[in-house]
Formats: structure tokens, sequence, C-alpha cells
């Protein structure tokens, strides 16, 4: 952010507090507001996205005691607003708001405030880290945390993340003076801004580099964190954690760790959806005559099934609130589905048995509606 732009925006009017509210005061109310315009509370709304920026600028600056200072003082001086190029003294600054002219005002801020924006590293988001975690099926339906080692880019500890050597400091860039971006233009017509070619972006220039970093800024580190993974998880599913990845340099925010979930299979359970399933054998008496079985439930005791007389063989059964949790702190459930085992030997007085029942069923043929309908 410019020094321009702390005379033309009222951030106590964005936070809706008076100038001189306490700093409890000043919490209290960027608190509501960003949480009433989080993006994550609304997603796809570009308006409200826009409102949690200006809101968390304004935090940014309004919650630290010098930079308020600073704030306040630069108001006074130059008042609310510029409104067409005049200050608050009714004199009119060449080009406008000191954007043409050959006058830019963050010239004048910042020789009265110590160089305003031009000896501050450019702000950059952390890099995004991605790592993979390997759970069993039980931690997936009920959620785990688990301690993950990351290696990420962090500020160099020798340096401090500026990228000089120690007793030294970076000089603001020349080509860029200091706002890591340039002006190019293509074809003699069009201008784009795009980042310095000589600090990168950063803003700075390091004459002396330090040993550590070469002058990067940037050192390898690793780290154990714990992290958790939310209940109903499948496999190979991607989770972002936001603000978990690298540090950002000079003040910008955290990357984001991306965790990729692999579940081990389970012998005796399956999952679809939010629902476990289970395939439980029964004899052929059971299935036809009905009976009471007993089914396994995942971490929990078995729970009693009872088969109607003339069960037949692939019917599903639901077993309610024994499946995976999910968010609102509810439970799938447990597909049952019921498979007739058919004896690969018999003793003969089964095969009796089974003879005899032949002779009784006669003539009945669970075929014959085949052949009715022309197959």
């Amino acid at each position: 952010m410019s020094s321009s732009d702390w005379v033309t925006k009222d951030f106590y009017k964005v936070l809706g507090v008076s100038k001189d509210a306490s700093s409890a005061d000043i919490k209290k109310a960027y608190r509501k507001l960003a949480r009433d315009n989080h993006p994550d509370s609304h997603p796809g709304d570009q308006a409200a996205e826009d409102r949690f920026k200006s809101v968390s600028e304004a935090y940014a600056v309004l919650s630290d005691p010098e930079r308020r200072k600073e704030y306040d003082e630069q108001r006074a001086l130059f008042g609310s607003g510029f409104g067409g190029g005049e200050g608050a003294g009714g004199f009119r600054f060449p080009g406008g708001q000191g954007t043409g002219g050959g006058f830019d005002i963050s010239d004048l801020l910042g020789g009265i405030f110590g160089g305003g924006t031009r000896t501050r590293t450019r702000a950059r988001r952390g890099a995004d880290v991605e790592t993979e975690a390997r759970i069993s099926f039980e931690q997936a339906v009920d959620g785990v945390t688990v301690p993950l080692r990351m290696t990420s880019d962090e500020a160099c500890p020798s340096c401090s993340g500026t990228g000089a050597r120690a007793g030294t400091v970076p000089r603001v860039c020349d080509n860029c003076e200091g706002s890591g971006m340039q002006t190019a233009t293509t074809g003699g017509v069009f201008a784009m801004t795009e980042p310095c070619t000589v600090c990168r972006g950063r803003g700075l220039v390091v004459d002396d580099p330090c040993p550590t970093c070469h002058g990067s800024g940037r050192a390898s580190s690793s780290r154990t964190m714990q992290v958790r993974i939310p209940a109903g998880v499948r496999d190979a599913q991607r989770i972002r954690l936001r603000g978990k990845g690298a540090s950002g340099e000079g003040g910008g925010p955290n990357g984001d760790l991306y965790v990729l979930v692999h579940v081990d299979r389970h012998p005796v359970f399956g999952r679809s959806g939010d629902n476990l399933t289970v395939t439980v054998p029964v004899t052929i008496d059971e299935a036809a005559l009905g009976s009471q079985i007993k089914v396994p439930t995942l971490g929990g005791a078995p729970v009693t099934l009872r088969l109607p007389p003339g069960t037949p063989n692939g019917r599903v059964f639901r077993v309610r609130g024994r499946g995976v949790s999910r968010k609102d702190g509810t439970r799938g459930d447990l597909l049952v589905t019921v498979e007739v085992a058919v004896p690969a030997e018999l003793s003969d007085e089964a095969k009796a048995a089974l003879e005899a029942y032949r002779s009784a069923r006669g003539d009945q043929d669970p075929r014959s509606g085949l052949f009715e309908a022309g197959v």
C-alpha cells in the first residue's frame, strides 16, 4: 500500500469505529466484519471478498500503534481525501492525486515519514506445500490427527530473511525504486506492469549476499506438524489446510498445505459414500425359513439382524447410524448384503434332507418364467 493510500482511505470508516476508538473496540469491530465477510462463508461473492480485504487492510494499520499514529498524522496534515486533486488547504497537486505531471504524493509523504513504502520489501505469499499421508480404514471413518514431517522454504535464520550478510542491509532497487514492479512497453503503444528484472520483484538488491542462503533470504527448514485428517476422508482425497504452507516474505501471508490421503483397505468392510458395506454369508435354511443373525460393526459391538422367511440371495438390509461420521456429527448407515452360502460337501443326513426337499418341491421350476417370456 502506497503512502497516498493512507490519506485517501478512511480506515476508521471502513471498520465503523470513531477516531478515538480503543484497541479493544477496533479489534472487536474487525472480528465481526471479518467473520461476516470471510470468503469461506461467501464462496464466489467478489463483493464480500473485496470487503474482507478492505477490513483486513484497515485493521493491519489501526491495530499497530506506531502505524496508526503515522496514519493519523498523515491524515491530519493532508486532509481526509483529495477529491479531484485538492488537499486540505485547497491547493491542487499537479496531475491530480500524484499520478501525473511529474509529482508523486508518495515522494513527499515518504520523505516526511521515513521513505514510505520505498524502503519496504514487497510482500510475497508463501509457497504452497504438498505432502502425503497413509491412514487405516478405521481412521478414515472416524478422523485422526497424524504427525507429518514437513520440509519447506522459510526465512533464512542467518540473515532473518533479508538475504544480506550479517551486519549489512539490502539497498533499494534503483530500477524499480523499491516497488518491485517495472513498466514495459509493447510496440510503443501498450504498457504492461511486470516484476522488476533487477530485483526479481523484491524491491531490494543485496550487494553482499548471506553465505547461508546466497542472497535469496530463504532456507530449507524441516518441522513436524500435527495435522488433523477429518472424519469421512476418502482414498486419494486432497485436503487443503490454509496457512500451513511455507512462510510468507515481507509480511506476506503463508502458503497452504495440501495433503494427499491414502486409505488402506479393510478385510471385512467397504464403503459407499457415507455408508459402510459388509457382505454376510447365510445358510440355505436361514434364508428360506428366516432367522436372526449376528452382523459385525466397525469398532463396535455386533448387531442382531432378522431375516424374514424367503430372503433372496443378494438382498440388502440397512442398519441405521453405523456408517461414516459426517461433518454435522451424524453418521451414515451400515449396508448388509446377504449371500446364500452353498456347502461344497454334504453329510449323509444333510444330503438326505435335501433329496427329501427336492421330492416335496415337485415340478416347481424357478426358470419357467424365462421361457414363457420368449427368451
